[in-house]
């Protein structure tokens, strides 16, 4: 819920719209700004109530194989309604984001989500075993870290004389066209998070333990795309937005193929490095007395499933904005529609398969890989057969290079690094292994570039309209 109010559509939806007020003047913004704030707080304290009172039926909707474990189901069903207001903060955070992106301020929601791990680490520390049910205390964390999320977005809004004073108008035409492109916007651009919902389901009804160890893996993926993935989606979206982006504008087509490099440069060494080490990680991050070795290779193997998708993933978050920009939610719902189809049958078909082998988790990963390199490549060809999005040169050439260079990575880490034994070591000599060899494999991927040619000049500009 919150990738689909706060981060995901509403995001890609406001700050299109925004940016068209922010040309009219400052008085006009700003009227926008606390009439769409007014009715923003409505809907999700709705959304926040119901949630809070339908807690049972949501968990059983989403995880119906709780539903047969009495105690682990209430316990989730408290879980939920103590961390269910955390959406309508966090919905709030990302408005108040939104607004500071489109003047071109990025440090303070950028550092923001700092505070939620900050919270998470506080409770697991500190405050944990004080309570006689101990995870209780991270959803506690949750909470207050919506607070304080939202709370440290105040002072750099006003500031800058940017702090809506909410005045609900529902009749507003800035509030409706909100609304009419939300909906589509809704599925468009959150369908990897409505494809993990359908994984989650599945994953209740296999083997004990595969929804954690789907999680463990997730978090590692989610890694690379959090920070590299959504920034760039981030970064460019005021900037499509100030283009027109038609067939004849080339700021715009200049500033996705800029980012669509980055999105390529990083993430296809990163892939390779989760999947390569992907054991490694899960022995040395997580391995103790409750996450067995049983547990660290079956989270590896679901890793490894969901690291060739990684690419995808990202490439999304990129291209995903281009259609926010111009205003064209629909296209995206429609190719999310066909992308969450496509998980569905491919999750049901891979899971049923390896499940006898002891691989049925990782197939619901792989599903879900598979299903956003669909996405990827369906949003890249509307944009292509549209004319809004020309590559630019010498993509063949950046192809071969990133190549080149992931493949030497590769064989040092295949080489070098799975052959020792991880398991028989301490957490100390996995750490300090770990940072060695993914420094060394960085190095390596870093030189490779090098060697065959390609310059920081090549990716350090973005074309400005």
């Amino acid at each position: 819920m919150r990738r689909l109010f706060a981060e995901g559509a509403f995001s890609q939806v406001f700050v299109p719209v925004l940016a068209g007020y922010q040309a009219a003047g400052t008085d006009a913004m700003r009227h926008f700004l606390d009439k769409l704030a007014g009715c923003f707080m409505l809907v999700l304290a709705g959304i926040t109530l119901v949630g809070m009172v339908g807690a049972p039926v949501l968990m059983g909707l989403f995880a119906p194989g709780l539903y047969l474990k009495g105690a682990v189901f209430d316990l989730a069903t408290l879980l939920l309604r103590i961390t269910f207001p955390y959406l309508f903060f966090i919905a709030l955070t990302a408005f108040a984001g939104g607004i500071l992106n489109t003047a071109g301020h990025f440090a303070v929601p950028a550092l923001t989500p700092i505070l939620l791990n900050v919270c998470l680490i506080a409770a697991c520390l500190w405050f944990a075993d004080t309570l006689s049910v101990p995870v209780l205390a991270l959803a506690i964390a949750v909470l207050v870290a919506g607070i304080l999320q939202m709370a440290v977005q105040i002072p750099a809004l006003l500031r800058r004389g940017l702090l809506p004073c909410p005045r609900p108008d529902f009749t507003d035409e800035g509030v409706r066209r909100v609304g009419r492109l939300l909906l589509p916007a809704l599925l468009g651009a959150s369908v990897q998070q409505i494809n993990l919902l359908i994984n989650t389901v599945l994953a209740s009804l296999l083997v004990s333990g595969s929804l954690s160890w789907l999680y463990y893996s997730d978090r590692l993926l989610e890694f690379p795309l959090g920070i590299f993935g959504v920034a760039l989606g981030t970064v460019i979206l005021p900037h499509l937005s100030a283009c027109p982006f038609d067939t004849a504008d080339k700021a715009a087509s200049a500033t996705l193929d800029w980012a669509l490099r980055w999105v390529i440069l990083i993430g296809v060494p990163a892939s390779l490095g989760l999947g390569i080490l992907a054991e490694p990680l899960m022995l040395t991050l997580f391995e103790g007395t409750e996450f067995t070795r049983h547990d660290a290779d079956m989270a590896a193997r679901s890793l490894m499933a969901y690291a060739p998708g990684l690419v995808g993933f990202m490439a999304v978050k990129v291209l995903t904005p281009a259609f926010s920009a111009r205003q064209d939610m629909t296209t995206p719902a429609r190719v999310a529609v066909q992308v969450v189809v496509a998980n569905l049958l491919m999750s049901v078909f891979f899971a049923s398969m390896l499940s006898p082998y002891g691989w049925g988790h990782a197939g619901l990963a792989l599903a879900v890989s598979l299903a956003a390199w669909f996405n990827a490549a369906a949003l890249w060809w509307k944009l292509r057969r549209c004319g809004a999005y020309q590559p630019g040169s010498g993509w063949w050439l950046f192809l071969l290079r990133i190549g080149l260079a992931s493949a030497a990575m590769s064989l040092l880490l295949t080489g070098v690094v799975l052959p020792l034994p991880w398991a028989a070591h301490s957490t100390l000599w996995r750490a300090a292994h770990l940072g060695l060899w993914t420094g060394g494999g960085l190095l390596t991927c870093l030189a490779g570039l090098a060697l065959t040619g390609l310059k920081p000049r090549h990716l350090l500009i973005i074309h400005r309209h």
